[in-house]
């Protein structure tokens, strides 16, 4: 089976199940767990911030840290096609009282700026409901894995900072978009306030995810991570494989990156493919049909049917490449897709596999 869904859905190596294994744990409410401990030191040094929390997963992540940045009725300034807005329940308007605020997203994952301060309320205004963060998405999932750029987040927090309005990365994937810049992931987490990422994406980690910022910011985020339901045991079982994940696994991204644009190279070469190539910057690849008489959910459908596994993506199919995807399944599985469009191997055209 190549699977292509996501790279959530990547198998803890032999070294993380090693790691978890041997772990010494204790229990993280009262903060006796070294092995957590440690890893949220090592995420606070790397990305340069003044300290860090475990969380079970990015959602709660999102979800506490905008919600320690942002008061009942205030603001929650945002991208029409961003991961929080789509893709975690509302969590922040249902559990905090928090206001989403909606605003345009670029193709290259960015809120333009004259649209952000446009919707900043002037502090006069009564009426209004004030901005409580400024939240933005970096790799950018809905946008095909997009890298935003470093001056775009620079010049976006020098405003926020004349404002006291704090920012708030979604970096689930922040360590791809730190190897497909060439820049130590510091350099993407100085041009915001706080940044949550992953360990479970393309790090490879069973579970789990970090939010870094300010110690004070990081102390409310751990009663709110108490508050939902995330306060956890001997936890150090999975910091394990995270620490691992966190210290060796950003080297062998690039692997990654080159079996999307392998697979990607492959697949636009297809008449009956729509794909830009200049999208294709991470891990992610995202592509239409043209000229077909196959839907996204039949294409992914027979895909299935020949295991490769693949999901309806925004009316179009998304794959993604992961630490357990080589160069050689890539080129199976576009073969497969080849043959497929081409009319060859089409089985049952129902609904697919739903994304996640």
């Amino acid at each position: 089976m190549i699977d292509l869904r996501s790279d959530t859905v990547t198998k803890p190596t032999p070294a993380m199940r090693e790691a978890m294994a041997r772990a010494e744990v204790g229990d993280d409410v009262f903060g006796d767990d070294p092995t957590i401990n440690r890893l949220q030191q090592v995420a606070a040094e790397m990305l340069g911030k003044e300290a860090a929390i475990f969380v079970p997963s990015g959602t709660m992540g999102n979800l506490t840290a905008v919600l320690a940045h942002c008061a009942r009725g205030q603001e929650v300034l945002l991208g029409d096609e961003s991961h929080i807005y789509h893709y975690e329940a509302g969590g922040v308007s249902a559990l905090g009282g928090a206001v989403f605020h909606v605003l345009p997203t670029t193709s290259a994952g960015e809120l333009p700026l004259d649209a952000v301060a446009a919707a900043v309320r002037p502090a006069y205004d009564a009426h209004a409901a004030p901005a409580g963060v400024i939240c933005l998405e970096n790799t950018h999932n809905r946008c095909g894995g997009v890298v935003v750029g470093l001056e775009y987040m620079a010049a976006l927090k020098g405003w926020a900072d004349e404002r006291q309005v704090p920012v708030h990365l979604d970096g689930a994937r922040v360590f791809n978009a730190a190897v497909a810049l060439g820049v130590p992931v510091r350099a993407i987490a100085d041009q915001v306030t706080s940044i949550q990422f992953c360990l479970s994406k393309g790090l490879g980690a069973p579970v789990g995810s970090l939010v870094a910022g300010p110690a004070a910011f990081i102390k409310r985020v751990h009663r709110l991570r108490k508050m939902v339901g995330g306060g956890m045991r001997q936890v150090g079982v999975v910091g394990a494989a995270g620490l691992i994940a966190l210290t060796e696994m950003p080297q062998r991204l690039h692997e990654d990156h080159a079996n999307a644009r392998l697979l990607a190279e492959q697949l636009a070469a297809l008449p009956q493919i729509d794909l830009d190539l200049a999208s294709v910057q991470t891990n992610i690849i995202v592509f239409g049909l043209r000229n077909s008489p196959l839907t996204p959910e039949a294409l992914v459908e027979a895909a299935r049917e020949r295991d490769v596994l693949l999901v309806p993506f925004k009316g179009r199919v998304r794959a993604v490449t992961h630490l357990d995807v080589s160069a050689a399944d890539c080129r199976s599985a576009a073969a497969i897709i080849s043959e497929i469009v081409q009319g060859s191997g089409v089985g049952d055209q129902g609904s697919g596999i739903r994304d996640h």
